[in-house]
């Protein structure tokens, strides 16, 4: 009697099991469509950002690509730490990488919402679909033809758009006081945060337009009845509306604030090293550019180091927007 009370639910779990199977083969040949479209991407994911993990194991080994690796255990991060040599440029790189990534986010998402509510008061529906047209363009460029471009407009000689403006107006007296903007330490910053927010502003403006386009008219036709002006509207109405919204964009992008690596490549030069230079630049310049045999360990493992301290960041943030969208503030 009692084998088969027991054994009913044993029928039971797999009649439960096999059914689901079915109904996942059912929804997945459903839409087989969208899974042929999610293919390429997979694999591409797969070969380009999994399978590369498998060097992970050589941040606790000596390799040079010559000779046999050499398990060292953990003389790497003890390197990333102690040495005299190298951690001076390590801990100026993850400072670097701090200061610019997180002062990069919070002026891009600021002028952001500025230029969004700004396009929200706009009447002419057409004017206004013109200039989100001429500000979200830059967003398609590459940085390497962004740089181009900027190379040649701030270039220290006659050919340099704002050095020949400034001589024309009287600020610069000969061409000898030519300001090499990209290759001057108290230059270089601000002039990448402008070209940031001159190639950003458009793409993060199309996420707080969609959000203050979900804003009911009427609540400013409330608002007008009861006398407030543009400005009040736009103070208690509008930011109020985004608010969530910003915290979110901002906790988000603040998981990737270590992921920096081509806007600053493609504008850095010898001149501005220590000011420019960020973790992936770093292990790039000590794989690439050190001027003598790479040690690849040593650069996995400060890429490990850069990849734990992401992931970090990513669960911190990740918890911190759910409280967002929660309406639960993130204390």
């Amino acid at each position: 009697m009692s084998k088969n009370v027991d054994a009913a639910p044993t029928a039971t779990v797999a009649v439960s099991t096999t059914t689901k199977w079915k109904k996942i083969k059912t929804k997945m040949w459903k839409y087989r469509g969208f899974y042929l479209m999610f293919l390429p991407v997979f694999i591409f994911a797969l070969f380009f950002f999994y399978l590369p993990m498998i060097g992970i194991r050589y941040a606790f080994y000596d390799y040079n690509g010559l000779k046999e690796a050499t398990f060292v255990g953990i003389k790497h991060f003890k390197t990333m730490f102690t040495d005299p040599f190298k951690s001076k440029d390590f801990f100026n790189a993850v400072l670097n990488t701090v200061e610019i990534s997180v002062f990069k986010l919070l002026l891009t998402t600021g002028f952001a919402v500025i230029v969004s509510i700004f396009l929200n008061e706009m009447i002419n529906i057409h004017f206004k679909k013109v200039i989100q047209t001429i500000i979200y363009l830059p967003h398609f460029l590459s940085w390497v033809v962004t740089a181009s471009l900027f190379s040649l407009i701030l270039a220290p000689n006659s050919h340099g758009l704002i050095n020949t403006f400034l001589l024309n107006i009287g600020v610069i007296k000969s061409a000898d006081e030519y300001i090499y903007f990209l290759g001057s330490s108290a230059w270089w910053r601000p002039i990448y945060f402008l070209i940031n927010l001159w190639k950003e502003t458009g793409w993060q403006t199309v996420i707080f337009m969609a959000t203050l386009s979900g804003i009911n008219p009427e609540l400013y036709e409330a608002a007008s009845i009861d006398g407030a002006g543009r400005f009040q509207k736009m103070r208690y109405l509008t930011f109020p509306a985004i608010r969530n919204t910003i915290l979110t964009v901002i906790i988000l992008n603040l998981a990737k604030i270590m992921n920096l690596f081509e806007s600053v490549w493609v504008l850095q030069n010898n001149a501005v090293i220590q000011t420019s230079q960020v973790l992936e630049t770093y292990i790039y310049n000590q794989t690439f550019n050190s001027g003598r045999i790479p040690n690849y360990g040593y650069t996995a493992a400060v890429g490990l180091f850069k990849s734990l301290i992401g992931m970090v960041l990513v669960l911190v943030c990740n918890h911190w927007s759910k409280k967002v969208r929660e309406g639960r503030g993130i204390v």
